[in-house]
């Protein structure tokens, strides 16, 4: 029978036999096992939203209904989903084989759906599938998100850092880790992700929180008068410059320094920032001598900082502690919450009280976002505005592209990974220059499962298992052009280039 844990306590169940749970509901990665985890989406109960119920290890069987399992906030009383719409006959979860699930609906008139399209038989689900979360309907008013977790969920907040997937709950402990250290913290992730709202967690957990937190967007400086912005200039520095002019570091003096967009940096002042990091002086334009910084330097970064012009010793400096924000289309357990919370702030903002229908609430937790949480904002407050006038909009009229549930076999998810020919694979790879992320987006799938067809790809080597005179060769014919050479020897280039520093092939 199922062996389920609470919010607060888990019995971790070892697997003696592994054959049998992978034929369980958990499964293992890296060394530690994935749980599966409900997470609430959406309830007529909003505060419910984000409760979860986590799976022990070795079970054959879940079993839900409206009595059972029941789901909770961390610390929090744990509730079943209680709506009369829910039947009491249950929906079945069996464990499928190498990780996968059989849904079996229950005999009732409940309506089920799963991602949208209507569940009458049991349905064979595998491993790839689950692993970009399953959207469950259950009774047009309760949504559920069937996905995998990585250990249970924690008492913690974090300002709007809001989320109860594996990711941001790794993003929270990265956060509270480094926080109180003096250590500079690279923040890496898609536009949208919220890497300035980390940097403002950081913030107001550091020894620096009672200083301000200075924001400077980086490409938005001037590549003339960059250096002046950050660091000051002296009387007479420039022309101009009638004054004594403070910069970013002075003004950000006993607080945080957060440089967004940091590889947009001119590159006359990125030499200036390795010396600030290196031994925490700088010297203002015209000034005779130089000044000690005072404040915690934050940087974030949508980009590939290794693979562009970048000063590569201040990127290492930057790189004594990463956080890397997840995208939206990787988290989609937190859409629900999301979703929750752009509704209500809306509301707040406009004074009225507008609900979202279920239905379009489904379609945002199933649709494959493109974009991220300010995307997913944007989108919420134009259905507000429309349903406050009136219109039940679909969420076709809302974004640009959806992939809604009808168009299911006609567009490859990111989940459908055995309808992707290899040779697909191998074209979006060579139309974005070997970079998975953006082969990844180009195909629909997600990073981990863009990872998975480029390791049961044929024609796909690693850069580990390629001989040294072959990449020390490659690299001369390229001219030292790693993407070049990555489409060449056909391995990704973020991989490549690591494994030809280690070999001491690129400085």
């Amino acid at each position: 029978m199922l062996i389920p844990t609470t919010c607060e306590e888990a019995p971790m169940v070892s697997l003696d036999n592994e054959q049998t749970l992978t034929s369980a509901l958990s499964m293992p990665q890296h060394g530690a096992h994935r749980l599966l985890a409900l997470t609430i989406l959406w309830h007529p109960d909003l505060a419910r939203i984000g409760e979860q119920f986590i799976a022990g290890p070795g079970m054959p069987e879940l079993a839900l209904n409206r009595y059972a399992p029941a789901f909770c906030h961390p610390g929090k009383e744990p509730l079943p989903l209680g709506e009369r719409c829910i039947a009491r006959e249950p929906l079945l979860l069996q464990a499928g084989a190498v990780g996968g699930l059989t849904l079996r609906p229950p005999a009732s008139r409940m309506l089920v759906t799963l991602d949208g399209v209507p569940l009458a038989a049991p349905l064979a689900i595998d491993a790839a599938r689950l692993d970009g979360g399953l959207v469950l309907e259950l009774g047009g008013a309760v949504l559920l998100c069937v996905h995998w977790a990585q250990g249970l969920p924690k008492l913690e907040q974090y300002g709007e850092l809001i989320g109860v997937s594996s990711g941001m709950r790794k993003v929270r402990e990265l956060i509270r880790q480094v926080a109180a250290t003096e250590l500079p913290v690279l923040l890496l992730g898609e536009t949208g992700t919220g890497k300035e709202l980390a940097a403002r967690a950081i913030h107001a957990t550091s020894l620096h929180r009672d200083g301000p937190l200075v924001a400077v967007n980086m490409a938005a400086l001037n590549d003339t008068l960059a250096a002046a912005d950050l660091f000051g200039a002296a009387k007479g520095a420039y022309t101009g410059a009638e004054r004594l002019r403070d910069g970013f570091f002075a003004e950000a003096a006993g607080g945080t320094l957060f440089l967004d967009e940091i590889g947009n940096a001119p590159v006359a002042v990125q030499p200036m920032l390795l010396r600030v990091l290196d031994g925490g002086e700088y010297r203002p334009l015209g000034a005779a001598r130089s000044m000690q910084s005072r404040a915690r330097l934050l940087a974030a970064t949508d980009q590939d900082l290794a693979s562009t012009n970048f000063n590569q010793p201040l990127l290492r400096r930057l790189e004594s502690f990463v956080i890397e924000l997840p995208a939206l289309r990787a988290r989609r357990e937190d859409i629900g919450l999301l979703t929750a919370h752009a509704m209500l702030a809306w509301n707040a903002a406009a004074g009225v009280q507008v609900s979202l229908p279920v239905a379009l609430v489904r379609d945002i937790c199933c649709h494959e976002w493109p974009g991220n949480v300010r995307q997913l904002r944007n989108v919420v407050g134009r259905a507000l505005l429309a349903l406050q006038s009136g219109v039940a909009p679909l969420l076709s009229s809302l974004v640009p592209v959806v992939a809604c549930a009808e168009d299911a076999a006609a567009a490859p998810r990111r989940s459908d990974l055995a309808g992707i020919e290899p040779g697909a694979v191998l074209d979006a790879m060579d139309a974005n220059a070997w970079q998975i992320r953006a082969a990844a987006l180009a195909l629909g799938v997600s990073r981990p499962s863009m990872y998975k067809l480029l390791a049961a790809h044929p024609l796909i080597r690693e850069a580990a298992a390629i001989p040294f005179d072959e990449l020390r060769l490659a690299l001369a014919a390229e001219q030292g052009d790693v993407e070049r050479c990555a489409g060449v020897l056909r391995t990704p280039c973020e991989a490549l280039r690591r494994h030809l520093r280690s070999q001491g092939l690129m400085g």
